[in-house]
């Protein structure tokens, strides 16, 4: 219990998990999206991005500042950033959700961004987004956004109006006003109008800047009362609106179009005067769209072309785009529709470069990077969601067209939404040259990344290009460079690959890790170790400066998805100039909270918060932001002495137990080092647990306090301090005194406290020995002289080996070891021996003396070595090395009677077993049978040859002699049939054995395994004519069966196992002469016997046939 605690504690290292801070927000608003730590004036707090705060028709955003005090958890309070910072740009701040992103700024404040604040362009609503630059106070500095452009509705546009007595009816003048004005997107930032009334005079009905509203301008046209006149007099009335109307003093607009619209039904009576008013309104630069109403010229049937060439002439060119007329006043609605589309679609009104078309949803502020110089926008939705970047610093706006990075980035891909600028970032590479960093994850659907140089002048040089692995990974969503060692050359470049589908189809999420070699290479992967789930791993990324304060740049990564989608992080440690690709801690926001949900969204690591000098972790959650803190990390150093310093258990010190003893102390020593940056003199508890002889099944010394052999004690450790405790203990009498007692130490920090912890990899573990007094004499120094004598019950030579048979298969080994001088302690005795032997028992009888103390002295003791002869290894020796050794001091003189070699040749006897059967030994041949029966019986001799040893024997051949033709080629017996199993070939021949001539039957055994039998059946049959013709009474056919092996330095065959014999004894039978008297008498007593049968036959009635009555009555 106590290791597996050590265990558990190095696995969670020095994020505190026990103690968070928990900021709650509201969590429709999506609290904790983006985090970041913010300091000002001593006061420490935590940034928190709500982008979707307040109602759902209008989530503008905005951001929560939690203030981090002494107590675990505080309210949050709303900045209102959208109000102070952007009402300045715009006073449409509709669902702008600004708190998206959060980034630190340079040299002091942050910048929050809003990427989907949009411009109201007509009917049209145009999502550049925009940015705030805040103080550290929380003032905001200046409002950013780069990709804004006027609409091309930004118009400044007066009426010119003809009121004179002529128009008629009036009412639908008020129509047409009402109607083309209701066209119009009136706002501050859009079009402003002005209407001029004139007859003989000329009168401002409003102002430019008198109504910012449509509802409101369509109200006040629905007012205007005709002013009458005799006269009309225009160019009066158009130089009044080119001077007037569209001055300074009556809200006109730098920078916007001046258009003016001239609604009149009669020539001018100041027609002489139009030259001079139209150059005024060319020297202003307005538009005018001049329309000419015909219903004064239609009613009195007069000819119009004088005044439709009068209204020609005011209009601008060309006059198909600006010159209207209609047949009457009610005819004005019908050009209504086409008066407002050629003023909504006037070109080259604003003179905007060609990229002013494609920044229109470029989303500023979706993510951004920040530089010594400047500001790093990523613009991922423009170009047509393409994306790019922008880069705002000290020397102005740089903005790279779509053509800067055509060579990564072809054009005929424009419409497949690469998303350029998702994520943006920087690296310093080995010539401190700064290198940008841009992702686009849907990049032919698989991700990359970029990294490119940008001049001042907007060229893009692309240094390196890095590609996804997989279709929907969103490989470049996120970004992330570390300088490892801290030198200013990033070391290491990390890609996240969120969305990468893992076993199961599982969205378990990677990082890539690229290191720096000339080029970043790719160094392996970074993932989710848990079970198959759906986790999006690498979702945030963070660099932490030094977490585990060992002077390297560490890495944190969030997982929301895991765990149900309660989220987690890990912390990976920086090492040199790599990341350590095994996580050392998981966060899991269960732990934190179980009603965390989608902890790991965000991270952020650069303050130190809650005021002990150690950087922490915000992390954001749904609804929530948790502070983590660290825990300062302390090296403990542990000592151990003993007094006295060895065990002597021949005088007795004490009593325990009722029992003499010798009685020892233990001094433990303790010294805490903080390794962590800042002043760390706090003091925590420290566990420790002690054992006695741990080793030992039964231990031969125990502690005073507990009586056992392990005692446990808690320690008050302070920073900085040496603390000494003593451990008291005993040793009873003990056989075993040649052995050190060992003592152990384990400790380990409470980790219950919010105190540092224990530096990874850092010993837990302190051991140490007590010697036994050695009474070695006044130097204390045990010098001896150690005799080795064996002698082995096996002699061979490699002429005459030794031969190992059947029952003996054991080796004896009688060993003597002697020590001559002062005692020798730990002695051992090394035995190594050949394979082809096998250990069986030890017997050991100790010689010993009583000396004049009446002590007992042990000075030779005599081993019995048995050993039993292998199976499975056969070898040609057996070899044997036997060494003495002590932990007591032997002069080198000495050394050489210290060890034993012995050897024997030998050789195997096989333990094989032939056994022979035959079903005729003994046969007689009948004289008298005829020349058809000179064959005799067939029969058959059994041979078994059996392996009854423990190891197989190779390369076996049984041979045969069976006689079989005599002298004179006479043949008295044949082979009929030979039947083998288990053996590998037979063969069948003649062979001349001296007297006669014999069958020969070779068979080979190829290889028999043990307890592997091999069978031979030889069938034969006896010739009978040749023994009825031969002159004998008996013979006997002896057949002989010969066992052979190849001969190697190995095998040997035994002489009792090699040869035998297999016997047939043949007899002739003798014919005895019959007397004729003999038969004769033989025929005569037959003749009588069958004359003696027919006459008894004949007295029973036998032959005596019956007549047919009697048959007859017989029946009735």
């Amino acid at each position: 219990m106590f290791l597996s605690s050590i265990a558990e504690l190095c696995q969670c290292f020095n994020i505190d998990v026990k103690h968070p801070r928990i900021f709650t927000g509201p969590e429709d608003a999506l609290f904790g999206f983006s985090v970041l730590q913010h300091e000002a004036d001593g006061e420490k707090s935590l940034l928190v991005g709500a982008p979707w705060d307040g109602p759902p028709n209008n989530r503008k955003g905005d951001i929560f500042k939690c203030v981090v005090g002494d107590e675990k958890s505080s309210n949050c309070t709303k900045v209102n950033l959208g109000e102070s910072a952007l009402q300045n740009v715009s006073k449409n701040l509709r669902n702008s959700h600004l708190g998206m992103t959060l980034t630190p700024n340079s040299p002091d404040g942050f910048l929050a961004c809003a990427p989907l604040w949009s411009q109201e362009c007509g009917t049209s609503m145009f999502s550049t987004g925009i940015c705030a630059s805040v103080s550290d106070d929380l003032q905001p500095r200046e409002t950013i956004a780069p990709t804004a452009q006027r609409c091309s509705t930004y118009m400044d546009i007066v009426i010119v109006l003809d009121g004179s007595n002529s128009i008629y009816p009036w009412y639908e003048v008020q129509n047409f006003l009402s109607n083309i004005l209701s066209k119009f997107h009136i706002s501050s930032d859009q079009m402003q109008v002005g209407i001029l009334q004139y007859g003989e005079i000329a009168v401002h009905e409003w102002s430019l800047k008198d109504y910012q509203t449509t509802q409101d301008v369509v109200e006040a046209a629905k007012n205007i009362s005709r002013q009458e006149g005799r006269e009309t007099r225009t160019a009066y009335a158009i130089h009044m609106a080119c001077t007037e109307a569209f001055s300074v003093e009556r809200g006109a607009r730098e920078g916007a179009t001046k258009v003016m619209i001239v609604v009149t039904d009669g020539e001018s009576h100041d027609g002489e005067e139009l030259p001079e008013a139209l150059r005024e309104c060319e020297t202003r630069n307005i538009t005018r769209y001049a329309i000419a109403v015909l219903g004064h010229y239609i009613r009195r049937q007069q000819d119009p072309e004088t005044f439709i060439n009068e209204i020609k002439y005011i209009a601008s060119d060309p006059d198909d785009k600006y010159f209207f007329n209609v047949t009457d006043e009610a005819a004005l609605n019908d050009i209504v529709d086409a008066l407002g589309d050629r003023i909504f679609t006037l070109e080259g009104t604003l003179g905007y470069n060609e990229s002013s078309f494609h920044m229109e949803m470029s989303q500023i502020g979706f993510s951004t990077h920040t530089l010594d110089d400047g500001i790093l926008f990523g613009m991922v939705g423009a170009y047509d969601w393409d994306g790019g970047v922008l880069k705002e610093g000290t020397s102005g706006r740089i903005m790279p067209p779509r053509e800067a990075f055509e060579s990564e980035f072809p054009l005929e891909l424009k419409n497949h939404a690469a998303y350029l600028g998702y994520t943006v970032s920087s690296v310093v590479v080995r010539d401190r040259r700064r290198l940008y960093v841009a992702g686009a994850p849907r990049f032919k659907h698989k991700g990359k990344v970029i990294l490119f140089e940008l001049s001042n002048e907007g060229d893009v040089n692309i240094v390196q290009a890095l590609n996804g692995e997989q279709i929907g990974s969103y490989y470049g969503s996120e970004v992330c460079g570390l300088d490892i060692n801290q030198d200013g050359i990033t070391d290491v470049l990390l890609v996240a690959a969120p969305m990468y589908l893992g076993s199961g189809n599982k969205e378990a999420g990677r990082v890539y890790i690229y290191t720096l070699s000339g080029v970043f290479v790719s160094n392996g992967t970074l993932k989710s170790e848990e079970k198959s789930q759906d986790a999006r791993f690498g979702y945030a990324l963070a660099a932490a400066p030094d977490v585990n304060h060992d002077g390297f740049t560490d890495l944190l990564v969030g997982a929301p998805l895991e765990d149900e989608h309660r989220g987690a992080i890990y912390v990976y440690h920086g090492d040199g100039i790599y990341i350590i690709h095994k996580y050392k801690q998981r966060i899991p926001g269960s732990s934190i909270s179980p009603s965390l949900q989608y902890f790991g969204r965000s991270v952020s690591a650069r303050l130190d918060l809650d005021g002990d000098e150690l950087i922490d972790l915000a992390v954001g959650a749904l609804g929530n932001a948790v502070l983590l803190s660290s825990r300062s990390i302390v090296q403990i150093n542990v000592s151990l002495s003993f007094q006295p310093h060895s065990i002597n258990v021949i005088q007795k010190t004490c009593q325990r137990g009722g029992r003499e003893s010798a009685c020892l102390n233990a001094t433990a020593c303790f010294k805490a080092v903080s390794r962590s940056p800042g002043s760390h003199s706090n003091s925590f508890d420290l566990w420790v647990s002690a054992m006695l002889d741990d080793r030992k099944l039964s231990a031969r010394a125990l502690f005073d306090d507990s009586s056992h052999r392990q005692t446990q004690l808690a320690v008050r450790v302070h920073t900085g301090q040496t603390l000494c405790y003593k451990l008291p203990f005993h040793v009873y009498d003990t056989a075993d005194y040649i052995r050190p007692i060992s003592f152990s130490l384990q400790f380990k920090i409470n980790n219950t406290e919010s105190g540092p912890v224990l530096d990874e990899g850092w010993p837990t573990t302190v051991k140490k020995s007590i010697p036994f007094f050695k009474d070695c004499g006044e130097d204390d120094v045990c010098t001896t002289d150690l005799v080795l004598q064996a002698h082995m019950d096996v002699s061979g030579t490699k002429q005459k080996p030794y031969v190992i048979r059947s029952p003996r298969r054991r080796l004896a080994v009688e060993v003597q070891l002697q020590n001559r001088l002062e005692n020798a302690y730990n002695t051992s005795l090394t035995l190594h021996y050949s394979r082809n032997l096998h250990f069986s028992s030890l017997s050991i009888r100790v010689k010993c003396v009583t000396s004049a103390d009446y002590s007992l002295l042990c000075l030779q003791v005599n081993f019995m070595l048995e050993f039993e002869f292998s199976c499975t290894s056969l070898h040609s020796r057996v070899q044997m090395k036997l060494n003495a050794a002590s932990d007591s001091v032997e002069r080198a003189g000495t050394l050489g009677d210290n060890s034993v070699q012995l050897q024997s040749f030998v050789q195997y006897e096989p333990d094989l077993f032939v056994s022979s059967d035959s079903n005729l030994n003994r046969y007689e041949v009948h004289p008298t049978r005829t020349v058809s029966e000179a064959i005799g019986p067939e029969f058959y001799t059994h041979l078994r040859l059996q392996n009854l040893g423990c190891y197989s024997v190779s390369n076996l051949e049984l041979r045969l002699h069976l006689p079989s033709v005599a002298a004179g080629d006479s043949v008295f017996m044949t082979v009929t049939e030979v039947f083998s199993y288990n053996v590998s070939s037979v063969s069948v021949s003649l062979s001349n054995c001296s007297r006669s001539w014999c069958t020969e039957v070779v068979c080979e055994v190829q290889q028999l395994l043990r307890g592997q039998a091999a069978v031979i059946r030889v069938s034969r049959r006896v010739h009978d004519d040749f023994f009825r013709k031969a002159k004998y009474k008996s013979v006997r056919i002896i057949g002989t069966y010969r066992l052979a092996a190849q001969e190697t330095n190995l095998i040997t065959l035994g002489s009792g196992t090699v040869w035998r014999e297999t016997v047939l004894e043949v007899l002739k039978g003798r014919a005895i002469p019959i007397s004729l008297w003999i038969l004769i008498g033989s025929i005569i007593g037959g003749l009588l016997l069958l004359a003696l049968i027919i006459f008894a036959l004949w007295k029973l009635g036998f032959f005596t046939r019956k007549h047919r009555a009697e048959d007859e009555n017989h029946e009735d």
